[in-house]
């Protein structure tokens, strides 16, 4: 069935069910991740809801319960602290032999320049360096499905910037939040693109998702300056904007889509597979480093010596 930008979860999960799977979503607390929670549970899955926000995760565990009648999983880790990631990972694996959709949804957009307790840019260790030890760590659980499919958020933000291999963290060069967001949403695109070439023999598939302009929480850090340009933007470009059923539409199209099986490594927009872009960020379509192989292998073995890790 073809879909489009106006389609929401409810249009893409029509006739789905998620009876017996187990779901993981990230930044499941607000926005697209509690919807796409909503919507899945709501076909029947076994739904862990994952966070910051104990108090944000407890009302959306409630009203998942009080529409579908499923009660979510909740559990608290931050992607930027290796340590909870770390934590979460070992508990959450304690009580499950498999994971069939990972939606590593959770992301923060242009803050200011901020690092965590490694020194790493916020975005980059959020966006991308939290979810690629979080997904790694949940390998065999992932492999154990025998038909995973791992969804990456991503977005038409990564036409801001291709990745800096050399200085990913903004330690030799000047910080510019659009950039660094670009840089993240990028990284998001290399992941799944690696992700794929490594993991596709054993069932599982890979995508990365931009889920269009929603106007949700992810542009709370936003400086006074950035925020006016998104608002300017609302205003000038009306049409571009979704509601959030709609947003979380490729999130959940990616997971469960019978049109995707046998299908990976694909940049996915507005419910399709997503085509060359024009060269600009407003305009859909990739851009030409999305899809950099080399440039995917190298982000994977520099997160590795990141994280200290050997995945």
């Amino acid at each position: 069935m073809k879909f489009d930008n106006n389609s929401t979860t409810t249009d893409v999960l029509n006739g789905i069910d998620l009876s017996g799977k187990t779901v993981l979503i990230t930044g499941a607390s607000t926005g697209l991740g509690a919807e796409t929670a909503r919507a899945t549970a709501a076909c029947g899955a076994d739904v862990t809801l994952v966070a910051r926000s104990v108090d944000k995760l407890s009302k959306v565990a409630e009203s998942i319960l009080s529409e579908t009648g499923r009660s979510p999983n909740t559990a608290v880790l931050e992607l930027d602290k290796p340590a909870t990631i770390r934590s979460f990972a070992q508990e959450w694996l304690s009580r499950h032999e498999k994971l069939d959709i990972l939606i590593n949804n959770a992301g923060i957009m242009a803050p200011p320049l901020t690092r965590n307790a490694e020194g790493w840019e916020s975005q980059f260790a959020t966006n991308h360096l939290g979810h690629f030890l979080l997904t790694n760590l949940l390998v065999d659980a992932i492999k154990a499905s025998g038909e995973a499919r791992v969804v990456n958020l991503s977005s038409a933000g990564h036409w801001y910037s291709t990745v800096d291999l050399d200085d990913p963290n903004f330690q030799n060069r000047d910080y510019e939040a659009l950039q660094a967001y670009g840089q993240s949403k990028t990284a998001n695109i290399w992941f799944t693109v690696e992700l794929a070439r490594r993991w596709a023999d054993h069932g599982v598939n890979s995508f990365a998702v931009h889920p269009g302009g929603i106007q949700t929480e992810l542009g709370r850090n936003l400086e006074p300056e950035m925020a006016k340009r998104f608002e300017q933007m609302i205003k000038d470009y009306p049409d571009i904007w979704k509601t959030v059923p709609q947003g979380a539409a490729t999130s959940c199209w990616a997971a469960t889509s019978p049109d995707l099986s046998g299908k990976t490594g694909l940049y996915l927009e507005d419910c399709h597979i997503s085509e060359p872009g024009a060269g600009d960020v407003l305009d859909g379509g990739y851009a030409p480093h999305a899809y950099d192989a080399d440039g995917a292998k190298q982000l994977w073995i520099l997160s590795n010596d990141l994280l200290g890790t050997e995945f």
